[in-house]
């Protein structure tokens, strides 16, 4: 969702620039961070935005540069004789020398600075008449946030697609210690057995390494965690914004994650969970700006 967007719209007395920025957010969120653009355009503009870049938190920007032949400002003399008055008053009060003996040039350069004494002559920038060619600048706006968007995309494709494959290979070494953990399991009863001086029936052994096994079997944890991988992928690969259905899955996954490590009972597993919850956690974070 993340996206940067500019364009220059070039008309009779300047140049108006239209700048749109996104970033990951739940829903559409566009906020008309201007004052050029009418009233009467915002709601249909508003409504392009949300169509063209779905979900994301957007900020719309727009800057009006004026040509000098066509920015007509004027002085109020009226409001500048006023101050000046005012500021000699003031100095003969306060017993400062004559502001105009002092220096008539930076005088009157201050008294251009103060409020209001030029006028800008503003004019309505966005006309019915030039709105065909800003709504153009929209346009091009609006395409070079998508081309930005696709750039980021194929980047964030191949990280979370290679993290997801990642957890696939943790998986297929996790399944590699069962053997081992199993044989190391009936030590443990052996060893705490004859630590104890207690004699095992063959059968009766047996059976308690059935119980116990079965209680650290992660075997269904396995095949979910793949499935889900698996549709984590498709989902990534087939649907246009996958991005909230993306989240259900790394839910899945990470509940199965948790269940085998709370049940590994073995260092080697539980080293993989731990490199597993990690690379689950990036793609998480990545994920919340896939659209």
């Amino acid at each position: 969702m993340t996206g940067y967007g500019k364009a220059e719209v070039l008309l009779e007395e300047g140049k108006l620039t239209v700048e749109i920025r996104s970033v990951n957010g739940k829903s559409a969120e566009i906020s008309l961070k201007t004052s050029l653009l009418p009233k009467d355009k915002e709601l249909p503009l508003r409504k392009r935005i949300a169509e063209r870049l779905g979900r994301g938190t957007v900020d719309v920007f727009m800057t009006w540069e004026p040509n000098a032949a066509g920015h007509t400002a004027s002085i109020n003399r009226e409001l500048a004789l006023s101050y000046y008055k005012q500021i000699g008053a003031l100095a003969s009060e306060i017993g400062a020398p004559d502001p105009a003996e002092e220096g008539s040039v930076y005088l009157l350069a201050s008294l251009l600075r103060l409020p209001d004494v030029v006028d800008p002559g503003k004019r309505d920038v966005i006309t019915e008449e030039n709105w065909p060619l800003v709504d153009a600048g929209f346009d091009r706006a609006l395409d070079a946030i998508e081309a930005y968007r696709i750039t980021e995309g194929k980047a964030l494709y191949e990280d979370v697609t290679g993290r997801v494959q990642t957890i696939l290979a943790l998986e297929d070494e996790v399944e590699s210690y069962e053997a081992e953990r199993i044989s190391a399991a009936r030590e443990r009863i052996l060893k705490a057995a004859e630590d104890l001086s207690v004699k095992l029936d063959p059968e009766r052994l047996e059976q308690e390494m059935i119980f116990y096994l079965e209680k650290l079997d992660i075997n269904e944890e396995k095949v979910r965690l793949r499935q889900h991988c698996r549709y984590f992928l498709d989902t990534i690969q087939t649907e246009p914004a996958p991005g909230k259905k993306l989240g259900f899955i790394l839910q899945e996954m990470g509940r199965e994650i948790n269940t085998t490590g709370s049940k590994a009972n073995h260092s080697g597993i539980q080293k993989a969970v731990v490199r597993m919850k990690d690379e689950l956690e990036k793609i998480r974070e990545q994920s919340m700006n896939i659209l």
